[in-house]
């Protein structure tokens, strides 16, 4: 392979570590070509970019980072694919399916800011909770003591008038 195009793919993987804050190193050995392509539909449909790469050469781009990616070094051994996602525990939850075969079998990690070695981190990073999830609950949570005042008011009102409408109804 020419100097330039590998001085490209390190461009080229440089600017998908800044693009997706979440990428899972995956080893992919003893994947047939009908396997791999059943991965990488199921990657597709989960929103998740799988690009094969030399171990050199990520290394180089994780070189180049302005994040230092050196507890991921001792993972880029053997085959490598990485898994590009903007949702930390998509890949883990895909990858899961699979680890009866033990194919492919996570090797790294590097999501919510956090770095994840070895192939026994599969379940903390399935269960990862998004930036949405994380949210979400906590919009729940602002809004159900909201609820409770507002319905309990609604009720108390309901009460209050009922009695001033009883006593108003009177007569005296």
């Amino acid at each position: 392979m020419k100097k330039e195009v590998k001085d490209t793919i390190i461009v080229e993987l440089g600017e998908k570590l800044k693009q997706y804050p979440h990428f899972y190193l995956v080893d992919v050995t003893g994947l047939n070509a009908e396997n791999t392509s059943k991965l990488r539909r199921k990657c597709f449909k989960s929103e998740i970019k799988m690009v094969v790469v030399k171990n050199k050469l990520l290394h180089k781009a994780f070189e180049a980072s302005d994040i230092d990616f050196s507890p991921l070094y001792e993972a880029l051994k053997g085959n490598t694919a990485v898994m590009f996602t903007n949702t930390a525990n998509v890949p883990a939850r895909l990858l899961k399916e699979y680890t009866k075969e033990g194919i492919p079998a996570l090797k790294a990690a590097y999501a919510e800011e956090g770095f994840y070695v070895g192939a026994d981190k599969i379940e903390e990073l399935a269960t990862i909770k998004s930036k949405d999830e994380v949210l979400g609950e906590i919009v729940a949570l602002l809004q159900s003591p909201v609820k409770n005042v507002v319905s309990a008011l609604q009720s108390g009102a309901n009460t209050i008038h009922g009695v001033l409408k009883t006593l108003g109804e009177r007569e005296g």
